[in-house]
C-alpha cells in the first residue's frame, strides 16, 4: 500500500511515517492530540521538563498545542516506521465528559506495556479511518476505543478549549497554505484590526511571519514523511513557487534538506491524501 494520509470526517486522521536516516526535529508544534505507535526503531520525545523513549510495539499519546523535540532512531535494518492517529475533536470531548475523573494529559503519556489487545484496537481504529465502507458509527466507536485504552493507562486528552491566537491562526492558514496570508487578510478573517493582531501576537511572543513559516514547514514535513509527494509538489502545496526556495527555508527551520527525509525511502510519485465521507 502506498504511503498516504487518510482523513475521515467525524472520525479522524491517520498516516504512517517512514525514515531511513536518523533525524532530529526541533520545536515541532503538535497542533492536535495524537497517538503515535512505533513499529520499527525508537522514538525519542522531549519537551520542557521531560523525555520518553518509545520502542517497537509501544506508543505515546501527545497533547496538542505544544512544541516538542523528536528524534526517530533507526532499527537494526536501517529503518524507522510508525503510524499515527488523530481523533475528531467531538470524540475527545465526548470521552472527556464520561471519563472526567481521569487526569488530563498535559504533555505526553507513554503506553509501554504493549499488548496484543491494544495493538489490535489501534489497527482497527486505523482501518476505521481508512475504509469508508465501515459504517460511520462503527468507525467512531473503534476510534473511541483507543481513547479508552489511554484511560486504562492513566490519562485523557483535554477537550478543545479556547485556543490561543497563534493556534487560531495556524488553523486558519492551514486551510490553504499556498495562499497569500497578509496581516490585513488574517486580521479580517479573525474580525480584529491589524494593530490588535500584532499586539496580541506580541503577548504570545511570536509574529504572523513566524507562524506562517512554521505552519508551512510542519505540513511539509508531514507530507515528506507520510506520502510519496515529490519535493517540488510539496513546495507548491505549502506556498513556494520553486523547490530551491522551499529547500532553503526547510533547511533553516529543521537543519537538513527535504531530500534527507526521503533518502532510500520511496520513489517520487503523486500525492495521495484521501478523504472519505
Amino acid at each position: 500500500m502506498s504511503p498516504r494520509i487518510a482523513i475521515r470526517q467525524g472520525v479522524g486522521i491517520t498516516a504512517g511515517i517512514l525514515q531511513q536516516q536518523e533525524l532530529e526535529f526541533k520545536r515541532l508544534f503538535i497542533e492536535s492530540p495524537v497517538l503515535i505507535f512505533v513499529e520499527q526503531g525508537v522514538k525519542a520525545l522531549r519537551w520542557s521538563g521531560g523525555e520518553y523513549l518509545i520502542r517497537p510495539g509501544e506508543a505515546v499519546a501527545i497533547a496538542g498545542g505544544q512544541p516538542v523535540d523528536i528524534t526517530n532512531r533507526l532499527a537494526a535494518d536501517g529503518r524507522y516506521r510508525a503510524r499515527w492517529l488523530v481523533w475528531d475533536t467531538g470524540l475527545i470531548a465526548a470521552h472527556g465528559e464520561v471519563h472526567h475523573q481521569l487526569p488530563i494529559i498535559r504533555h505526553a503519556l507513554p503506553i509501554t506495556t504493549g499488548s496484543a489487545q491494544f495493538s489490535g484496537a489501534f489497527q482497527a481504529a486505523l482501518q476505521a479511518v481508512e475504509d469508508s465502507s465501515i459504517p460511520l458509527e462503527i468507525a467512531r466507536h473503534r476510534v473511541s476505543e483507543v481513547l479508552l485504552w489511554l484511560g486504562m493507562n492513566g490519562g485523557r486528552f483535554a477537550p478543545d478549549e479556547v485556543p490561543s491566537l497563534s493556534t487560531r491562526i495556524r488553523r486558519l492558514i492551514g486551510r490553504g497554505l499556498d495562499q497569500v496570508w497578509s496581516a490585513q487578510r488574517v486580521a479580517s478573517e479573525l474580525a480584529m484590526s491589524e494593530a490588535t493582531l500584532r499586539r496580541k501576537l506580541m503577548r504570545e511572543a511570536t509574529t504572523l511571519t513566524e507562524i506562517l513559516l512554521d505552519a508551512r514547514m510542519s505540513m511539509a514535513l508531514k507530507l515528506l514523511q507520510s506520502t510519496e509527494k515529490p519535493v517540488s509538489q510539496v513546495a507548491q502545496y505549502v506556498g513556494y513557487q520553486t523547490a530551491s526556495q522551499f529547500a532553503v527555508r526547510f533547511r533553516q527551520r529543521f537543519g537538513f534538506t527535504p531530500t534527507a527525509i526521503r533518502v532510500g525511502a520511496h520513489p517520487k510519485a503523486p500525492i495521495n491524501i484521501r478523504c472519505s465521507e
